[in-house]
């Protein structure tokens, strides 16, 4: 219930502040090239800290007969306004160590003049700031409803920034990006929600003013005891990166005129004939504030920070757009029901969260329709009593921590309350990633609670959907066909979405498995477009030109794509793969595995791999150019020319120090041995390994990995040392197995 409020909360207002925000964020990026533009002027002056009051006075008095005022902007560039001994004006900003003019000031354009504008005011005046400051706060809460949703997403705060799981593009950037901008967006709303109450009178700006009895003098007492500025210690003691603006006496030796200072955070008036303190008027802390503020929201005192504002404007613009299509894809999904709940005998219950569940439960409900079928469908919460059912199919999702969606949250006590009447079958379809701790939690609790109620039959047992797989849609899909007489297809490409695009590439060498025991053979793959790939990347095979895809770990060698692949009988994608000449050109998709590159801060690294396992180790070795300590493990079954090839290249590699050790397994020969026995062989050294900061790397079958890991938990405890997933969480134990 509250996460479905925090949802709501943040589509309702960015609903609401969506127009303006559009207009203040593309503003923003403009005015944040100007404050670029602006900190990277030549006439910024350096080292302003190390410059009095007294020694620029000094200067600036000797050059200009009249001095009106001296003020020192956001970039450091000094401004004088004076006259020079022709009595003519000089305006522009000097060098405040020689007092010499450096350039005039450079008007603002009338474009940035009118974009500024449009920014603070949307040409309306003090309504348009009411407007603006209203849209700031928007935006502040924004920004808080989604960083409650990203920990919700996240499984809670100590995973804010662990890897997002990808559903779809504007999803993933969403998410993505707004941790990225965090800081920006929120300092960015923050600081404009605070000039907004400060600027409208809200807040106290209450001025504390202490004036300062000076000693009655005449007019020639004052001038026979004057002291000339640059001796006032109170200008000695303030340096000009500390002032603002400093305004001089009309007159000269007029006793009732004074140099008034102004600081950050308070105004000074020295008299300008014995440079004593007459009054101090110290501004208030939410003056003060509104300064910084005004600071951090222009980004006028830092190029560096000013970019990234901009940045972060920029990135408001996307959010805009990608909440728009998380929306519609949630939304978007249009349930068009035949029959009413009370006389259909299928009925389909979806819990979803971002649409994808709900859009493969309504490709079901559109071939039961197809077919006559008598179906109707509704989300979980909804569900009641349905007095013509005969079969209820649940599709849901998880979230969070193995909870339900958000239209779920009422199911169990709905469940209670309307009992079914009759006999009826029930089946459940979950649909989650293996990559969260939780997958597919809580359809097993649906399921659970549904085999729990007397009038509840089970049709299939319980099937669940890793990443959308469409053989898992299918395999399920034939079951049910199977139990219930009612047709659905079982062809996977009809549960599949849209094909991603390819990339088209060339095979430039592909090896014979004639001669091996294992059928092992390796292809080699030119892009015809230059990719930002890697070894530990994948690639993505489209053998039947349909949703059907296989994928590889691949090394990245000179630019090339190689794989080591295993012949199948009847396999796929090995078949396929196999079939392949020469020149032959395939159509593929290219994946980042970021979380499976060659670590770039590790000294010390170990791989372990079992068959084709190996073939990303292979490019990581090839690629470690700074000759850090890697120790390749791997386990094959038997000899081959294969794996004496590799046995090659890897002595080549020690050769040039870009391999530290080459250990080998063979299962069926001579002295049988597995990959396991040479971990624990060398036990020693994969627990000093981790302890200095080591990582290791597995790549091969999951099985194997299981194996692994538990042998490697068994070091860790011999040890007295933390558990291995201790080591996992500071990403020493990087895994890609199948």
């Amino acid at each position: 219930m509250i996460l479905s409020i925090w949802r709501y909360a943040h589509l309702l207002l960015a609903l609401i502040s969506s127009l303006f925000l559009l207009i203040l964020s593309i503003t923003g990026v403009i005015l944040a090239y100007d404050a670029v533009e602006e900190n990277t002027n030549a006439y910024r002056s350096d080292g302003l800290d190390t410059i009095s009051v007294s020694q620029t006075i000094s200067i600036i008095k000797d050059r200009y007969p009249e001095v009106i005022e001296l003020s020192i902007d956001k970039q450091s560039r000094v401004y004088l306004d004076a006259l020079d001994a022709e009595s003519e004006a000089v305006k522009g900003y000097i060098d405040p160590r020689s007092g010499m003019l450096l350039g005039p000031v450079a008007k603002k354009s009338d474009f940035i003049q009118w974009t500024t504008t449009l920014h603070r005011s949307l040409f309306l005046h003090e309504t348009g700031r009411i407007v603006v400051g209203v849209v700031s706060f928007l935006l502040l809460l924004i920004t808080l409803t989604g960083i409650l949703l990203i920990v919700k997403r996240q499984q809670g705060w100590r995973h804010f920034f662990k890897k997002v799981h990808r559903d779809f593009f504007a999803q993933y950037f969403h998410v993505v990006s707004g941790r990225l901008m965090l800081i920006p967006v929120l300092m960015i709303s923050l600081t404009g929600t605070y000039l907004f109450l400060s600027r409208t009178g809200i807040l106290n700006k209450t001025e504390a003013v202490q004036e300062y009895d000076l000693e009655e003098r005449t007019e020639e007492e004052w001038i026979d005891n004057q002291l000339a500025p640059a001796d006032f210690p109170i200008f000695q003691d303030i340096r000009l990166d500390e002032v603002e603006r400093i305004e001089f006496p009309f007159l000269e030796d007029d006793p009732e005129e004074y140099f008034i200072l102004t600081l950050a955070d308070r105004q000074i008036t020295v008299h300008q004939l014995s440079g004593e303190l007459v009054s101090e008027t110290r501004y208030a802390y939410a003056a003060v504030w509104e300064k910084l503020s005004l600071d951090l929201h222009t980004g006028q005192t830092n190029r560096v920070w000013a970019i990234v504002l901009g940045l972060g404007a920029l990135n408001i613009l996307f959010f805009i757009y990608s909440g728009f299509v998380i929306t519609f894809r949630r939304t978007g999904t249009k349930i068009k029901n035949k029959y009413r709940a009370d006389n259909a005998e299928i009925i389909l219950l979806y819990g979803s969260e971002n649409g994808s569940t709900l859009a493969m439960a309504n490709r079901v409900h559109k071939q039961l329709l197809d077919q006559g079928e008598r179906a109707f469908m509704t989300n979980i919460d909804q569900y009641g009593s349905f007095p013509k059912a005969r079969e209820l199919v649940f599709f849901t999702c998880t979230y969070g921590l193995g909870e339900a969606p958000s239209n779920a949250k009422k199911f169990e006590q709905r469940l209670a309350a309307y009992p079914q009447q009759q006999p009826v079958g029930f089946s459940v379809l979950g649909f989650g990633s293996t990559s969260y701790p939780d997958f597919c939690a809580y359809a097993h609790q649906v399921d659970a609670m549904l085999a729990a109620q007397p009038w509840a039959r089970r049709t299939v047992a319980l099937h669940t959907v890793n990443d959308k797989s469409t053989a898992d849609i299918a395999a399920w899909a034939h079951e049910w066909s199977k139990e219930t007489l009612v047709t659905l297809a079982t062809a996977e490409s009809i549960y599949a979405t849209a094909q991603p695009r390819l990339q088209e590439l060339e095979v430039i060498s592909k090896t014979d498995i004639s001669g091996d025991q294992d059928p092992v053979f390796q292809v080699v793959l030119k892009p015809k477009k230059r990719s930002r790939i890697t070894s530990g990347d994948l690639i993505a095979i489209y053998p039947d030109n349909d949703a059907k895809e296989r994928f590889y770990s691949i090394a990245c060698i000179q630019g090339n794509i190689q794989l080591i692949v295993k012949l199948h009988p009847n396999g796929l994608g090995s078949g396929y793969l196999h079939h392949l000449q020469v020149g032959n050109h395939i159509s593929a998709r290219l994946l980042a595995n970021a979380h499976f590159h060659l670590p770039k801060k590790a000294k010390q690294i170990a791989m372990i791999a079992n068959g084709t396992g190996i073939a990303p180790f292979l490019g990581m070795v090839a690629a470690n150019k700074r000759k850090r300590a890697i120790q390749l493990y791997v386990g094959f079954r038997s000899k081959t020319p294969s794996n004496e090839g590799y046995a090659a290249f890897a002595n080549e590699q020690i050769a040039q120090q870009q391999l530290a050790g080459y250990h080998v397994a063979y299962s069926r020969e001579e002295n049988s041995q597995y990959v396991l026995d040479l971990i624990r062989r060398d036990s020693n050294y994969f627990g000093a390994l981790l302890r200095d900061g080591g990582v290791i790397m597995i790549c091969g079958a999951l099985q194997m990995q299981r194996d692994v890991e538990a042998i490697l938990e068994t070091i860790l405890a011999n040890a007295g040392t933390n558990n291995l997933e201790y080591y996992r969480s500071k990403g020493q134990l990087l895994t890609d197995c199948y």
